[in-house]
């Protein structure tokens, strides 16, 4: 893919996921969202020795962005897995919620791997039937 957005979001995801803190499952995983404004929020996997108590990358970034006043995800990026693998990293179901917190059906979700993109899909297919925001509303 020769998007200059997605390279910038890949790069921003990969260089957050050299930092992630696994020493228990080894799995680093880094994520990196764009804003409406074209903001760029990246966050890594934060392990904890009680199991519960870590923390995804998506999460992560998404409470970057939220710290720093966003309030939309317009694309998002997540990048785990080895080079040459075939599995998909993909959002994990509470991920998946988070995201729908902060994005659109439509919302593009790019599925990498160290050596680039694997596959692009939108949070509707990833969470079809959800419950968001529109829900609760009056």
């Amino acid at each position: 893919m020769a998007d200059k957005a997605f390279d910038t979001l890949f790069q921003a995801a990969s260089a957050a996921r050299a930092h992630a803190h696994v020493p228990y499952s080894h799995f680093p995983v880094g994520a990196a969202i764009r804003t409406p404004d074209g903001r760029i929020h990246a966050g890594c996997n934060v392990e904890n020795a009680a199991y519960p108590q870590s923390q995804c990358a998506e999460a992560t970034a998404i409470g970057i962005m939220v710290a720093a006043g966003g309030k939309a995800i317009e694309e998002i990026v997540v990048i785990g897995g080895e080079a040459g693998d075939t599995l998909l990293c993909t959002p994990c179901g509470g991920c998946r919620q988070r995201i729908r917190e902060f994005a659109r059906g439509d919302t593009k979700i790019h599925v990498c791997g160290p050596e680039g993109l694997r596959m692009t899909t939108t949070l509707d297919a990833l969470l079809p039937h959800s419950f968001g925001p529109e829900n609760l509303r009056d």
